[in-house]
């Protein structure tokens, strides 16, 4: 059977089925703001103003992961050939160098991916999700996969997370939020008030902006320095505490809803593979 990138047995397939990972999904977005050139592209190639083409990135987003995840290798590689086609045919302008760049700039195609996996890692484990540091590493090594799906080498991204750790830490001096782009806290919260959901989502519309404050305070106490933000620990306790609560709460609503029917599927036959 064809499983794509990941399969039974993969800790991506355990890690990226748990709900509590919208939270991630936030905070990769917020990760990849702190990025001038990767936020650029987004900003001069989209109505970031507009709620509704917010949403719909973000759902395009979403859905991209879906598949690259627990989609086929067909799957798979036809999202990416589309993806890779629209990076390579957009550009932006670098107002500090003067340079105008392509999207697929391996520099912030690289920000964006460790980001996402930081960002995933970071909530399930603080969440409570059960893994161990060699279940960590591995899941580290196993989204190289993903990362060539959007053509970059996965040799030159981080395979373990003393690699993705030591990688956030040499970015840190070139990253900054850029001033000319609305600021995602406001713009996130109006945008989760106001934009027009599809009906599967439509019963977290109240919860988003809760979400949206949640998935700042994740964030590396540098980084919500860097969006004007206080950075303290009192703010990592609270997100500590409030990502355990609602985890603990999830796991009291049955499997058939808790889970997506993809992360339903991905039980099942990493169950079999066990039996």
């Amino acid at each position: 059977m064809d499983h794509g990138l990941f399969g039974p047995g993969s800790v991506t397939w355990r890690v990226m089925g748990e709900p509590i990972l919208l939270v991630g999904g936030f905070r990769a977005l917020l990760m990849q703001g702190l990025h001038p050139r990767a936020m650029r592209g987004v900003a001069q190639n989209s109505a970031l103003m507009d709620p509704a083409e917010a949403w719909s990135r973000f759902l395009r987003t979403s859905e991209f992961v879906r598949v690259r995840t627990y989609g086929t290798t067909a799957e798979v590689a036809a999202a990416g050939a589309r993806v890779r086609k629209i990076h390579s045919r957009l550009r932006a302008f670098d107002p500090d160098t003067g340079e105008r760049y392509r999207l697929d700039d391996p520099d912030a195609l690289s920000w964006v991916h460790v980001g996402e996996v930081d960002s995933y890692l970071s909530v399930a484990r603080r969440a409570g999700v059960r893994l161990s540091d060699a279940d960590a590493d591995r899941f580290v090594a196993e989204q190289r996969r993903a990362a060539e799906v959007v053509g970059l080498s996965p040799d030159a991204v981080p395979g373990s997370v003393r690699e993705m750790r030591d990688y956030i830490e040499a970015r840190r001096p070139g990253l900054y939020f850029a001033p000319e782009v609305p600021h995602p806290l406001r713009q996130s919260i109006t945008q989760s008030i106001s934009a027009p959901l599809p009906p599967y989502l439509l019963p977290f519309k109240p919860v988003l902006p809760a979400l949206t404050v949640l998935a700042f305070a994740t964030m590396p106490r540098w980084a919500r320095r860097l969006y004007g933000l206080p950075g303290t620990p009192f703010g990592d306790l609270w997100a500590t505490a409030t990502l355990r609560a609602l985890q603990t709460g999830i796991g009291l609503v049955p499997t058939p809803v808790r889970y997506s029917p993809d992360a339903r599927r991905a039980r099942r036959l990493t169950a079999g593979r066990a039996a």
